[in-house]
Formats: C-alpha cells, structure tokens, sequence
C-alpha cells in the first residue's frame, strides 16, 4: 500500500518539490514540538510522591526510634550481665558507708573487702534496686555503658581528707626549714 504521497504524485496532484517542501516542514514542525514539549503535570502524581516520600521519612524515624530503643536494651542487658557475672560474695559484718543521690547508703561487707573498696580496687554498682560490688576494671567497663550504674569509687571520690591534706602542706611550703632543726 502507497503512502498518500506517493498516490498524489502518481495522480500528478503534486509535484516532487512540493513533497519534499511538505516533509521537511513536517520534521521542523515535530522537531519543534518535541523540544517544547513539557511534561505533563498530573497533580494526582506529585500528591502520590509526595505522600510516598512522607511515608518514607516516617519510616526512617521509627527505625531510628527502634534502632536507638534496641541499643538501650542492649546497653542495659550488658550492663547486666557484667555486674552478674562480677559481683563479689557480700558476707561479712563490717559496715560499708557510701553515698547515693545524696543519702548515705550501708552495705555489710567482710573486712578485706571494705579495704579493697577503700583501695578503689572494687566499686559500688546499682543492679535494679541492689547495690552489688565489683573489680574496678568492670566498673570502669560499666562505667563506659552507663555511668549511673556505678554509684562509688573511692579512687574516684575526691571530698576524702586527701585534698585537705595537700591544702595544709601548701600553707607550710611558704617556711624555710632552719639548717640546725634535728629531728
């Protein structure tokens, strides 16, 4: 089957030249039309994108909000664990005096403990609602997970009578100590 073109040639309708004038103004007419051709702006779309996009941003928040929930029940479970898995035997019948939001706390503890405490080679943690001791190292792993859980240790504890002493040996520094003084 013949294009119309060509039957209008064949009829001597039209000429070669006018053809070929017709098709090279059709192609300029397309060419043009395709340059200025704009997208079609279909607001059912961009409302669906928008809310598809929305969706998305709810979504990343709430896996943000359950990743950090799941991190904190992580922390807490380790924190756990290190002070069982650490916690020394309490038997004893010597007091242990240690403070916790402001009140004096008491734990009874047997005597080579009380000195480790005092050594701050042990320390004070808070498992739920009981006070647990363990090793130093642990607290300070503890410490690294959550610095509430480790209520005392004395190598930490700067109101002893340590800074009491250091002031009173700086106010004797400002005497010279006479040559003759025998001991």
């Amino acid at each position: 089957m013949a294009s119309l073109h060509d039957q209008l040639l064949k009829a001597g309708l039209a000429d070669k030249a006018s053809a070929k004038q017709a098709r090279a103004d059709k192609r300029k007419k397309q060419k043009q039309k395709n340059k200025q051709k704009q997208p079609i702006v279909d607001e059912a779309t961009i409302a669906a994108q928008q809310a598809a996009e929305e969706k998305k941003a709810r979504s990343r928040e709430l896996n943000q909000l359950q990743q950090q929930e799941r991190e904190k029940r992580s922390i807490v479970a380790q924190v756990r664990q290190l002070i069982t898995v650490n916690k020394q035997p309490r038997n004893g019948e010597t007091l242990l005096n240690f403070t916790h939001d402001n009140v004096v706390k008491r734990m009874y503890v047997s005597e080579e403990m009380h000195k480790q405490v005092t050594k701050g080679r042990l320390a004070v943690v808070l498992l739920d609602d009981a006070y647990e001791l363990v090793p130093a190292p642990v607290a300070d792993k503890i410490a690294q997970r959550d610095e509430a859980s480790v209520i005392y240790r004395a190598d930490l504890d700067k109101s002893g009578a340590d800074g009491k002493d250091e002031e009173e040996d700086d106010w004797y520094a400002d005497y010279e100590i006479p040559d003759d003084l025998t001991w």
